[in-house]
């Protein structure tokens, strides 16, 4: 766990949750929000992803995705609805990289027994570098 706590954290639900536990690098956190047994696709502008198990979940969160050197300030954007049994959570991630700010969108899709995401596809944007204000 980084130990970096960001802004704009969202609510409870599972989804909530997962944001939470990817926006602060929290593993423990991520592991009692997923399965033991997930079924995870993703898709990043270069590559496609698939694991199964949380533990590979997490290796592709926190290996691949978001690193060590990689600080999340700020969660903004955050929705949350639902398709019949699949609920979907949308939520961007403002950034703080070696390279300068940027920001990234994600959108999951996701399902839920006993409490726990068992079902997890997400797609993002990548890191964008974020715009100068004004």
């Amino acid at each position: 766990m980084s130990g970096h706590r960001p802004a704009g954290i969202p609510g409870t639900s599972p989804g909530a949750r997962l944001v939470e536990a990817v926006a602060t690098r929290d593993r423990d956190a991520l592991a009692a929000v997923l399965a033991d047994d997930v079924d995870f696709m993703g898709l990043t502008p270069r590559r496609s992803w698939e694991a199964q198990g949380r533990d590979e979940v997490a290796k592709v969160l926190f290996d691949h995705w978001f690193t060590e050197e990689d600080r999340v300030d700020e969660v903004s954007g955050v929705v949350e609805t639902a398709v019949a049994d699949t609920r979907r959570i949308g939520y961007r991630f403002d950034l703080g990289l070696a390279e300068g700010p940027h920001v990234a969108e994600q959108q999951a899709y996701y399902r839920v027994s006993d409490g726990r995401i068992d079902y997890l596809r997400v797609i993002c944007s990548g890191f964008r570098p974020r715009p100068a204000a004004g």
